[in-house]
């Protein structure tokens, strides 16, 4: 569900003095390797007008290297409509959630899948019982699904002399969750199905790289990728000192919550048009301002800053102290702080209490505290009880409370810094290679944590020709980051998927 929030980054250079054995290691016995499990069972969801009947399989895959050697138990959920017999004209779609460090349980009961979690929107939702219900707007009436948890989620992890750590960095993870695409397609017989992959934040930046991977490494085309709440270059979010493009980015969503929560002196009727307005004034007068520095002019500094206290609500007072530059969790703390309240990171119509009225900095995520309890005991509910899946198997929701979880991100040879890595430069070349490939891209306008504005800049800096830059489309939800918690943003997303799909799997 969520990406991290880490906005500075800190690099640890360690010099390893290693004395090699030279006896070869010892194997490590088949017998002690855990084998995959699968739990089977059919069911029938109502999705749209129709009743589809379908068969889910929760369970792993014993995953291989290339010295077929077993590495790791993946997990998974894979739903297929039951009665399709011609796998060419079936598509399947991947799914994962991001953090890095998500489980996929929230696109599972969220968006995707055939059964949702009810929530109070962008309201709080009350203790247990919580609803459970057909998703009427499951994707699974034009595609197959499989749900997938990377090794420290769900029931994934290392076996054999394999680690935990060893899947637990941006290329690393792109190369496991390519190596589970390719070997589900080979035993699952859908080499020659439509593919998708649909990931939500980091999974984005993880399908940027995977769909690339899977073309130039397994020979795999990929008929379109689908970007939830996007990141491909970290450095566009990590809020960098001396590097001002965070600040720039993240202006019109601050705009766009302010818009939300009435604080704008004179609030424009149309939200679209007003947003447009800011981009111009952030990526012209406000970055401009900005690259000058110290040198800037008191003149053109008070031109900004009455500009800044009509786009975001904010005092002028607080702008001058920052000195023009807000960084999120400032804005998510200050922005309703005479309210006594904090709005969300991911979705910042939801709001909460303000416990600390003295804090610079909001200490926790309003909707991610709201809805978190509702999805987690309802998938577990539905995980065992629906899906049929063994209790001995334990469910990791996070790879968060996983010993020695520390995500490794740097890059080798791919784009970006040791420290803000950027998966764009994969995701272009896949575009560049394989033009037929499509990318549907869905922002929402009250994210923080992935800002739509961050998400064009991206778009517009992967350096693609213009002939295949058209197969990327954009699309809008007044919601946030999960914005399926809103029924109506639902709706949109499941019509914008479906058509995406069916437009691209002739």
């Amino acid at each position: 569900m969520k990406f991290l929030s880490n906005y500075v980054f800190a690099i640890f250079v360690t010099f390893l003095f290693i004395n090699v054995d030279a006896q070869t290691p010892p194997t490590v016995p088949t017998d002690t390797i855990p084998k995959a499990e699968k739990f089977i069972s059919k069911h029938s969801s109502k999705i749209g007008d129709k009743i589809i009947n379908y068969i889910a399989t929760a369970g792993t895959i014993l995953l291989k290297n290339e010295k077929d050697e077993s590495i790791a138990l993946y997990g998974f959920t894979a739903y297929t409509k039951d009665g399709e017999n011609d796998a060419t004209k079936r598509p399947v779609t991947f799914v994962y959630n991001g953090g890095p460090g998500s489980s996929s349980v929230w696109l599972h009961l969220g968006a995707v899948g055939p059964r949702r979690v009810v929530v109070n929107d962008p309201d709080i939702t009350p203790p247990p019982p919580y609803k459970m219900e057909d998703n009427a707007n499951s994707i699974l009436d034009v595609s197959d699904i499989v749900m997938i948890d990377p090794v420290g989620t769900g029931l994934s992890h290392a076996v054999g002399k394999a680690k935990n750590k060893d899947f637990w960095g941006v290329d690393q993870d792109i190369k496991s969750v390519s190596q589970f695409i390719k070997q589900y397609v080979t035993d699952n017989d859908r080499w020659n199905s439509p593919k998708y992959l649909l990931g939500e934040s980091y999974g984005t930046m993880r399908s940027a790289g995977v769909v690339d991977y899977l073309q130039e490494n397994m020979g795999m085309a990929v008929n379109g990728v689908i970007l939830v709440s996007v990141v491909l270059d970290l450095r566009t979010l990590t809020f960098q000192k001396g590097d001002d493009i965070s600040f720039v980015l993240h202006l019109p969503t601050y705009a766009a919550v302010a818009y939300f929560h009435n604080k704008l002196a004179n609030k424009p009727t149309n939200l679209e048009a007003f947003l447009k307005e800011v981009r111009e004034f952030a990526g012209g007068k406000y970055a401009d301002a900005l690259m000058k520095g110290d040198k800037i002019d008191a003149t053109e500094k008070e031109e900004v800053l009455n500009k800044l206290v009509a786009y975001t609500g904010l005092s002028k007072e607080y702008l001058m102290k920052a000195n023009m530059r807000v960084n999120e969790p400032q804005f998510t703390q200050e922005l309703l702080r005479n309210e006594h309240q904090t709005v969300g990171r991911l979705d910042a119509r939801f709001k909460g209490i303000n416990q600390n009225l003295l804090s610079e900095n909001s200490d926790f995520d309003p909707q991610s505290s709201q809805i978190s309890p509702a999805y987690i005991a309802s998938f577990m509910n539905y995980y065992y009880g629906d899906l049929k899946v063994n209790k001995k198997n334990d469910y990791h929701i996070s790879a968060y409370s996983t010993e020695g979880f520390d995500w490794d991100w740097k890059r080798h040879g791919g784009g970006g810094d040791p420290t803000t890595p950027n998966t764009g430069v994969d995701m272009a070349d896949a575009m560049s290679k394989n033009p037929n490939l499509k990318i549907l891209v869905l922002n929402g306008y009250y994210d923080l944590a992935t800002p739509f504005f961050a998400t064009e800049y991206t778009m517009d800096h992967l350096g693609l020709e213009k002939n295949i830059k058209s197969n990327i489309t954009m699309k809008y939800f007044e919601a946030g980051h999960m914005m399926y918690v809103n029924p109506a943003s639902l709706i949109l997303f499941k019509k914008n998927v479906a058509d995406f799909i069916l437009s691209t799997s002739k």
